[in-house]
């Protein structure tokens, strides 16, 4: 039995190793022992106490065992069912974890509806919280009401939650309006200069914004009145930079020109909240933002965040995966016409119903049949672009329907790096992906998936892409540690199960 436990926690150990990126010698080096100590505990030949699997734990920024708290949740897959009825798509992450961000920029009641129940917006509700903002869930659950706080204390900033979420880094707009000086820490060892932090700010500093770094933690100082003289140019069209620069520019007293903005989904949102609060913003939907800010807000507003498109690609890939026939409901048609238009140049077959307006009054919906359909790898490489382009977020889940097809198909994601590995994955499944560089992976179709245990991957999309990918494989695979998928899905599993999958939850003992 002891024998037993101990290669399962090698097996854990290993696992979280290999996805960390890590040699047997690198971890080694960072716990203070040898490669062949790391070797004998991951094939269960070595006793191992609990100090230990804790520091192998902190090292590895993985839990591989829990004490006092519920243990990490794992998913159990019967695959090979076919799915069918009508699922509908939830609203945004992404949407509203800015809206949430960009609620710091009003001193009356926010109330917004349908908000994402996901770890991710749990994690910044307990920021925000800590820092004096009241929020509740209204109406069973369904809407969030947030009421602010006169005075913000940031020396109580729930670090552990702050450091658990990339969108902590989203706080920098709205703060600099609150305070003048101010610390926030940063999230998973990003350093300033990195691609995903300097041009934020860049965009930043012309609103007076300074920021320093030291180990885990933004020192932020701004200088009152500082006024962009020109229009601001951002140096990567990405959402969060977007909206930090909105977030920033919201409260300006002047205009403000943002250039090589991004127009995806979660940008129009918080554009069209901000509207809500009384800022005029030309361009939306636009790669160039002109933003009339005003000094001071003080309204009581509710605002419905718009469904979110990759949700929507999620459901689409599962039916396609499984061979079923599904309707997807309230799909955010303009943010998936091109994607659809690749899966239709497979040879999708699936029906389109009438437009009709999300609860924001702005975004087009439309639900979406899929049936079992004969695919064809496409001639072109998968590649994302910023919108109006292939998501970046849903070019995972075409290594996923590229192995249903019948061909080869090249995924080229080449804006995350490392990303693309955690998609060969799906080798342990009966893929068959060949990982050509950091960015590329080939993908040969059609696959006869077949069942597996393994740990989920770290990266967000690619874990949902390996869960769809059990429930098309025959027999009972288990999907070990799924937090990542939480981050992102509400009730993921559950959802699927409605119409037709068969996936358990359940921890460790």
């Amino acid at each position: 039995m002891i024998d037993d436990y101990l290669a399962r926690i090698g097996q854990l150990i290993r696992d979280a190793r290999q996805h960390r990126g890590w040699t047997q010698s690198q971890l080694a080096e960072a716990l203070s022992t040898s490669q062949s100590a790391v070797n004998r505990i991951e094939r269960g030949n070595q006793n191992i106490s609990l100090e230990m699997i804790a520091r192998i734990g902190e090292a590895l920024d993985s839990e591989i065992v829990s004490l006092g708290y519920a243990g990490p949740m794992h998913l159990r897959v019967v695959g090979g069912r076919r799915l069918n009825g009508a699922i509908d798509v939830k609203t945004s992450k992404n949407a509203c974890v800015a809206l949430l961000c960009g609620s710091l920029l009003n001193s009356g009641r926010t109330v917004l509806r349908r908000v994402a129940r996901i770890e991710e917006v749990f994690r910044i509700l307990e920021v925000l919280n800590s820092i004096g903002v009241r929020t509740r869930w209204i109406n069973e659950g369904a809407d969030l009401e947030i009421t602010p706080a006169a005075e913000l204390d940031m020396d109580a900033i729930d670090l552990e939650a702050a450091r658990r979420t990339r969108s902590i880094i989203m706080f920098l707009g709205p703060l600099m309006h609150r305070m003048d000086q101010f610390k926030i820490p940063y999230a998973g060892g990003c350093d300033l200069g990195t691609r995903t932090v300097e041009p934020h700010m860049m965009a930043l500093r012309r609103f007076g914004l300074e920021v320093t770094a030291t180990e885990g933690v933004y020192h932020a100082t701004v200088t009152p009145g500082t006024s962009p003289d020109r229009p601001i140019v951002l140096t990567e069209r990405g959402d969060t930079v977007t909206e930090n620069a909105l977030l920033a520019a919201a409260r300006h007293n002047g205009t403000t020109v943002i250039r090589n903005a991004s127009s995806n989904y979660m940008v129009q949102d918080l554009c069209f909240f901000l509207e809500e609060l009384g800022v005029h913003i030309e361009g939306v939907g636009t790669t160039t933002l002109t933003v009339h800010g005003v000094p001071h807000i003080d309204r009581d507003v509710d605002y419905s965040p718009s469904e979110d498109p990759v949700e929507a690609m999620s459901l689409i890939a599962a039916a396609v995966v499984t061979e079923s026939e599904l309707t997807v409901r309230r799909v955010p048609l303009e943010f998936l016409e091109i994607e659809l238009a690749v899966l239709e140049g497979m040879g999708l077959d699936h029906d389109l119903g009438p437009e009709y307006k999300a609860d924001n009054g702005r975004t087009r919906l439309a639900d979406l049949t899929v049936r079992p359909s004969k695919l064809e790898a496409p001639i072109d490489k998968i590649h994302p672009m910023p919108f109006p382009g292939l998501n970046i977020d849903n070019a995972p889940f075409f290594a996923a329907i590229a192995a249903t097809a019948h061909g080869s198909t090249m995924i080229h994601d080449w804006v995350y790096d490392n990303r693309a590995i955690y998609l060969t994955d799906l080798n342990r499944l009966g893929g068959r992906l060949q990982l050509l560089d950091p960015h590329r992976v080939l993908v040969e179709g059609p696959t006869r998936w077949r069942a597996a245990e393994m740990m989920c991957p770290p990266a967000l999309r690619p874990a949902v892409v390996v869960l769809l990918a059990m429930m098309a494989a025959e027999g009972t695979s288990v999907l070990r540690n799924v937090y990542v998928i939480n981050r992102g899905y509400e009730d993921l599993a559950e959802r699927l199960n409605s119409v037709g999958a068969q996936i358990e939850t359940f921890r460790d003992i």
